[in-house]
């Protein structure tokens, strides 16, 4: 990716690596409220600057694919404007990922290490074996082993936030991390506890599952022993970490203790983070005491990751495991891997095996072979995938885009699938019609002519279609 800059005043006289190291300053100084930059933006170095035709080139070296793909998306314009206003003639900005290790990674990498030394020496020192410190948490899940893309990086964000200042804001107090299963919930919770562990050694975390509260909370009442289980849960903690919670939708007894759980935590300012595959409003059977509690602070919400997170989740996982992917491998395995994360690591475990027993590099025929239980055809978009995302965007039901229901926000909702349909499959006007039930083919002209006809003047209207085509993009991967 690359930017130019058309701009024919004066150079500045800095060296290249003086001028580097001032836009650096800069772009932090400005940016000091961006907690993220310590992580993404401070290892990028200049590689080398490159007189070209277009004009200077600038070409920016990261450690990873991981570190490229955040760059792209969320500062590469920043680095470019902070550069225009130093230098004033044209200019490219290039990122590249070095075949070098940079000392930030080292340095990371070194600090991860020493991390999980700690962690090994402080539980082997401690009697009865786990630490309360370091109970349970996973010392591989960190927010720099963490793909950010535009369907997690509000929840990635939250949870970075919090893990810096935990129980400091009450609006994020507690912080709910909602998404399907195999999406990076899990991961977050344990960057959560392991930060904290590095940023603030004194804090005592307690991370569990919800299941596992629900059978000693069972367990303890059918004993009579719950004094022993409250003060388990409660005491000498700072951090509260929940996964699964949405398990807990049953039993009235459990719910009970576990709302104490939470108010005993939040009523001392000390930090919640739970995470669940569904919002609090869809737990089936929850408490409404425990419901509007766990909605008091901030809900972040994952997503599926769309096509271009999903390839660069998996060149950094490639990287990870030094697995040579070629490109057309790469996106293919994307294209594939749409349910989850899991999914897509899966695919790539399962190629990486093969290969590694049969003695063969690995190659797009290949992967087709070694994949081929996926409905490789199956991927293509088809009608029914279309009213799907279109009902849910307009918040109806698939039954009533197929009925004569002549309401506005219904006939707009048929007319922008019809459209949808037309411009993105072979299909002929009679084939649409039947698709919606059994609609005249004037019908489906006039729902085509009327969205077309909408296009300039309503906004709202455009918007709805570009958020509907870039859905599309995401299940398609074209």
């Amino acid at each position: 990716m690359q930017t130019i800059i058309n701009d024919e005043n004066t150079i500045n006289t800095f060296s290249d690596q003086n001028f580097w190291q001032q836009v650096k300053h800069n772009l932090t100084q400005k940016n000091a409220s961006n907690k993220l930059l310590q992580t993404w933006f401070e290892p990028t170095v200049l590689v080398e600057t490159i007189n070209k035709d277009q004009g200077k080139c600038f070409r920016l070296g990261v450690p990873n694919e991981l570190h490229k793909y955040w760059i792209q998306e969320n500062f590469l314009d920043k680095i470019s404007e902070e550069i225009s206003n130093l230098y004033s003639k044209p200019f490219l900005l290039e990122l590249v990922v070095t075949n070098e290790q940079l000392a930030y990674s080292q340095n990371v990498e070194s600090q991860d290490t020493l991390f999980k030394e700690q962690v090994h020496h402080k539980e082997t020192q401690e009697t009865g074996g786990i630490s309360k410190r370091f109970a349970n948490l996973n010392p591989d899940y960190l927010f720099n082993t963490f793909v950010v893309g535009r369907n997690n990086e509000f929840a990635h964000a939250a949870c970075y936030n919090i893990a810096d200042n935990p129980g400091k804001q009450l609006e994020y107090n507690p912080l709910f991390i909602c998404g399907p299963t195999g999406m990076g919930k899990t991961h977050l919770l344990n960057a959560v506890g392991n930060h904290i562990l590095q940023r603030y050694p004194q804090l005592k975390i307690n991370y569990f599952s919800a299941e596992r509260f629900l059978n000693e909370c069972i367990n303890a009442i059918r004993f009579k022993d719950m004094d022993r289980f409250r003060k388990n849960y409660r005491e000498g903690y700072d951090i509260l970490l929940v996964d699964d919670v949405q398990i807990l939708g049953r039993g009235e007894s459990v719910q009970e203790e576990f709302f104490y759980l939470l108010d005993h935590f939040i009523g001392q300012n000390k930090q919640v983070v739970v995470a669940s595959d569904r919002m609090p409003k869809d737990i089936h059977g929850l408490a409404d005491r425990i419901r509007t509690r766990l909605e008091w602070g901030v809900i972040a919400d994952i997503q599926m990751p769309d096509y271009e997170t999903r390839v660069a989740i998996l060149r950094y996982k490639a990287e990870q495991r030094q697995i040579k992917l070629p490109e057309d491998v790469i996106h293919f395995i994307a294209k594939i891997s749409k349910r989850s994360i899991r999914e897509l690591e899966g695919n790539l475990n399962k190629l990486k095996m093969y290969t590694e027993l049969q003695g063969l590099p690995i190659g797009y025929d290949l992967a087709r072979q070694v994949l081929s239980t996926h409905n490789i055809e199956g991927n293509a978009l088809t009608i029914q995938d279309i009213q799907k995302l279109v009902a849910d965007h307009f918040n109806v039901r698939i039954n009533d885009l197929k009925s004569s229901n002549r309401s506005k926000p219904l006939v707009t909702a048929r007319q922008v699938s019809m459209f949808l349909v037309k411009n993105h499959m072979d299909k002929s006007l009679q084939d649409i019609g039947r698709a919606f039930g059994g609609k005249d083919h004037s019908t489906v002209i006039n729902a085509i002519r009327k969205i077309n006809s909408q296009l300039e003047k309503n906004l709202d209207l455009r918007k709805d279609i570009e958020e509907l085509e870039t859905r599309i993009h995401n299940l398609t991967g074209v």
